[in-house]
């Protein structure tokens, strides 16, 4: 099995979680969002990654999860299912749950926390790949989450294992990026992670897609980054970047962090998919949640905020 195997392309979102104040699964607004950023040009959904908060789940929410992505897209895009664990055995038992739900395809990183050499790293691959039974896999590097990084050399390595297809590269590191693409390429397929950051240039250089988290507050803005650089349109796929690294800043400054920036923004915003992140994050308010949403309107437009602050403080608790 090997890049010709599959036909994933294009912008991929990485969706949220939507959880209710009470810590429960909102499964229409999970719906609704994928149906959203179909409708704004996506061409799949990646579900119970790092913005899906897959660490906040127990296993059998993901398996859930991973029913209701499959239950949501209808066919209209592969649905890649999350399977973040530190133990190979709980990450088969996902990719196992993901089969059954009909999943095309699962997105596995390496173990996190402990800190790995890269024989430890591969053989983690190994035992996954060997019980993987015909499922494709994509690798996940995050370092900066994981704490193990996928570096061109064991990228180099794990994509000769029997279900490897693709690597979803989000080190925020180009030379990481670039070096794992031009190793890989002929026999994987390369998706960037941080597109607000440096999509244009992935893309040109051959990446296969994109997928971020970005289009779940940035549709489809996040995604016609992908189509308007394929299509040549480099003027309007640089302002994209360039509306993506403010975004990329405004999320992750001043007493913010991504996932529940991205959250609190989709509620500004009146989009689904947002509601609350599951402890230990905590909804953002106060100074954060302002200096939010006046970011949101001098990036994406005034008109840009649809709920009430005072509203979001209510539902918080604040």
């Amino acid at each position: 099995m090997n890049r010709n195997n599959i036909s994933w392309s294009g912008p991929m979102p990485a969706i949220t979680t939507p959880f209710r104040a009470d810590g429960t699964l909102d499964a229409d607004s999970y719906t609704a969002n994928i149906d959203r950023l179909m409708d704004a040009g996506a061409t799949g959904m990646v579900a119970a990654g790092c913005t899906g908060e897959f660490w906040a789940m127990d296993l059998s929410e993901r398996a859930h999860l991973a029913d209701l992505t499959v239950k949501a897209l209808r066919g209209r895009g592969p649905a890649i299912i999350g399977t973040g664990a530190i133990r190979a055995e709980e990450v088969i038992d996902q990719i196992h749950a993901a089969r059954e739900a009909g999943a095309d395809g699962v997105l596995v990183m390496p173990p996190y926390f402990a800190h790995l050499t890269e024989a430890e790293i591969i053989g983690h691959y190994a035992r996954v790949d060997a019980a993987a039974a015909g499922m494709p896999i994509i690798v996940y590097n995050i370092p900066g989450n994981a704490g193990n990084a996928i570096t061109p050399a064991i990228a180099d390595t794990l994509v000769d294992l029997d279900h490897i297809v693709a690597i979803k590269e989000s080190s925020s590191d180009w030379r990481n990026f670039h070096e794992t693409l031009l190793r890989v390429r002929d026999r994987a397929r390369v998706f960037c992670g941080p597109s607000s950051v440096f999509g244009v240039a992935a893309v040109l250089a051959g990446a296969d897609g994109l997928i971020d988290c970005f289009p779940n507050v940035w549709a489809p803005g996040c995604m016609d980054l992908w189509h308007a650089t394929r299509a040549g349109r480099l003027d309007e796929a640089l302002a994209l970047q360039r509306t993506g690294l403010a975004l990329t800043e405004l999320f992750t400054t001043d007493g913010r962090t991504l996932y529940p920036a991205t959250k609190a923004a989709m509620n500004l915003m009146g989009l689904p998919g947002g509601d609350y992140p599951r402890p230990p994050l905590l909804p953002l308010e106060g100074a954060a949640l302002a200096g939010l949403a006046d970011g949101l309107r001098k990036i994406l437009g005034a008109d840009v905020i649809t709920t009430p602050m005072k509203e979001l403080h209510h539902a918080s608790g604040t």
